[in-house]
Parts: C-alpha cells; structure tokens; sequence
C-alpha cells in the first residue's frame, strides 16, 4: 500500500510537472498592438455600416419610395415642394417633424414641443439634419433617412433611440432666415 501511494503521489508530481511545461512552452497569445486594435475596429464599423445600408435599402423598398441618395448615407425624398428660398451654412431654420425608427416606432414629434429651430451647419443637432435641411426650399416637406452614424449613433440618445439606429425624419422647412455677414 505504501508502494501503490508513493507511485500516485510521484505519478502525480509528474504530471504536474508535464503540464507546468505546456504551459511554459504553449505562453498565451501576445496583446493586440494598437494598429491591429484600430484595423479591428474599423472592421468592425465597415461592417455594421453595411448592415445598416441593407435594413435602410429593405424599408425603401418596402415602402415603395423613390428615394435619392448622398455620398454621406442619408437617403431623400421630397415629396412636397416650396416656393421658399433654400438655406446655406449660417442660417437659421425653423422646422417641423416625426422622428420614427426603421420598424415604425415614433419617437419623437414636433408637436408637442413646437418647430426646432437651428443655426444651419453649426448648432448641435445631428449632422444628418444639417445636411437634410440644406436639399430644402422653405416649404418643402420630405422623408429623410439618416444612418446612426450622422444621427444619434453607437449610444442613441438615452430615450427613445436606441443604439446604432438609423432614423426616419418627416420633415417640413417651415422657414428659413438668412444671416447676413458682417
């Protein structure tokens, strides 16, 4: 019985001592460095900007909506012209709208806290809106699709917008006041 306990003890120990080895000769994978962290990221992004690009396309589609398209992503449709003048960087307007997400969920809508209204270019809202407002005549009413990206992005905005959610404005540029230089 001795025998048989020093044998598993020794048998043991070295199977231990085995394993210790693979360990020593298998050393974990060196960390990322910060190049192939940021090519990772920017992977990552490509991707989920692709995505968004097809669920915009579908609900285009499912909508049957003959809709225009910028370089930046936002997709358009005016579907009731003005008379009025169209507003440049510098601006002020003054709009209404519905905030809805891809699936149809209002999230937003100006009446019940009145038009917005905003320095065109410069004031903090998303940069979609800016670049939607600017393909306007006061007057016009129109359909804006605008990737998370150049709206509320990978956070939303804490409320209604969930993260990394395209929006659909139903948008009207009610007005629009040119700033003179000075």
């Amino acid at each position: 019985m001795k025998a048989f306990l020093l044998y598993f003890i020794g048998t043991s120990i070295a199977l231990s001592a085995c394993h210790g080895d693979e360990q020593k000769n298998n050393p974990p994978p060196p960390e990322p460095t910060r190049a192939e962290v940021k090519e990772g990221l920017i992977k990552s992004h490509q991707m989920l900007v692709r995505q968004e690009e097809d669920e915009i396309a579908q609900y285009i589609k499912q909508h049957n909506y003959y809709m225009q398209a910028l370089s930046t992503g936002v997709h358009y449709m005016i579907y009731e012209h003005g008379k009025g003048i169209q507003p440049i960087v510098g601006d002020y307007a003054t709009v209404s709208y519905k905030i809805s997400l891809l699936d149809g969920t209002l999230c937003y809508d100006s009446k019940a806290k009145g038009p917005k209204n905003f320095k065109v270019g410069e004031d903090a809202i998303e940069s979609g809106v800016h670049q939607a407002v600017q393909l306007m005549h006061s007057g016009d009413k129109g359909i804006f699709i605008i990737p998370s990206y150049l709206a509320q992005g990978l956070v939303g905005d804490k409320d209604k917008i969930p993260p990394g959610a395209p929006v659909v404005y139903d948008m009207s540029l009610i007005s629009v006041k040119h700033v003179v230089p000075k």
